[in-house]
């Protein structure tokens, strides 16, 4: 089996061409029947191609926020192809679909009593089918996170959360983000820059994902204009694949209000994009925590050649604004109607917990007044 570039919560082949070593992977853990877990804008693009080994069966049904009825679909297919493993080929949807489909294949239903929230975390067990992740953007870092953001109504967006939720080959192919276009690399790599700085933000002791998470922000912040400028620089598109995963190698440290915020609202109809949402509202929630931890605001903005700390809500905001993101939520058609349940459903969210600043419904409530 080739020699993983890194082993850090999981095995990692991170290089230009990773891809090609899908069939050699497959055959070293003795798999043959893999089900291909992506989405239909995935398999327009012709990169299920890229793969150039045998599928068993292919689920692309996986909605832009996956949902609990897309989790069960992938499960049924599984079970009537008689698959052995899941190959995870997308951005952070379809990897997150399917690793609570190779939860749900050996897993009683139902899926919401594993939510991190809901207990389940003690419930989750390694008795499930192998997942190979394979990003196609830089935003989530999927592919090596330890959760699974699954949709269950129109305000519930849990989290399920576990190490064995985390895939056991991540394939980082810088090259399979070449053609994404211009607005999707913006929100993924704003998303990306939200993981590295709510890991190194929260209050727990991780020096080590500390390192890693500003280590990420600075590639990131370096190289996402670039990336978006020309999506061919496959030295800005590796940086920022790097910068993607670092963030969520840091998840280890718990993330913060962003995503706090974010995740309810991504669970309403209107499918908005989990990386749009949260570049909107990380210059609000940086000003709401600054005075909560200003050495680390200020070693934030050291790492991307800024000497305050208090400068850094507004460079981001205007990073974002350089990359043509909206930069409030009614640019996305949200209403304040939309926004009206909420704040508590917010302020129940796994990542408030981890957020360094103490915060209470109300304050959701007021973050999404400001946001709007």
């Amino acid at each position: 089996m080739p020699v993983p570039t890194m082993s850090y919560l999981t095995d990692i082949h991170f290089s230009p061409g990773a891809t090609a070593l899908v069939p050699e992977i497959l055959a070293e853990m003795g798999l043959n029947r893999p089900l291909l877990v992506t989405d239909t804008g995935i398999v327009t693009a012709g990169l299920v191609d890229r793969l150039s080994c045998g599928i068993a069966a292919t689920f692309s049904d996986v909605s832009p926020n996956p949902t609990q009825q897309n989790v069960r679909n992938g499960v049924s297919l599984f079970r009537d192809a008689r698959c052995d493993s899941i190959i995870a080929l997308g951005g952070g949807s379809p990897i997150d679909c399917a690793k609570a489909v190779s939860l749900m294949v050996t897993h009683k239903e139902p899926l919401e009593q594993y939510a991190l929230i809901r207990g389940g975390l003690p419930m989750i067990t390694a008795d499930k089918p192998a997942v190979i992740a394979i990003p196609t953007t830089s935003g989530t870092g999927s592919e090596v996170g330890r959760a699974s953001l699954i949709a269950f109504n129109d305000t519930t967006k849990l989290a399920i959360v576990g190490r064995s939720i985390i895939p056991d080959v991540a394939i980082c192919d810088p090259e399979l983000t070449t053609r994404l276009p211009a607005g999707l690399t913006a929100a993924t790599g704003m998303d990306a820059i939200s993981h590295c700085v709510e890991t190194f933000c929260s209050p727990k002791f991780n020096p080590v994902a500390d390192a890693i998470a500003l280590d990420g922000l600075q590639r990131a912040c370096s190289n996402l204009q670039a990336a978006v400028d020309e999506g061919t620089d496959l030295q800005a598109r590796s940086e920022m694949m790097m910068a993607s995963m670092q963030g969520a190698l840091a998840f280890q440290k718990g993330l913060g209000m962003i995503h706090s915020l974010s995740h309810p609202l991504g669970a309403i109809p209107k499918q908005l994009h989990h990386g749009t949402l949260n570049s909107i509202f990380l210059p609000h929630v940086l000003r709401f925590n600054a005075d909560a931890c200003p050495e680390k605001m200020v070693r934030m903005a050291n790492a991307i050649g800024m000497d305050e700390g208090k400068e850094l809500a507004d460079h981001f905001e205007n990073l974002a604004n350089k990359t043509g993101l909206p930069s409030r939520l009614s640019d996305l058609g949200t209403t304040a109607a939309d926004l009206t349940a909420l704040a508590e459903p917010a302020f129940a969210d796994h990542s408030t917990a981890t957020n360094p600043r103490p915060l209470t419904a109300d304050d959701c409530a007021a973050m999404y007044r400001a946001a709007l």
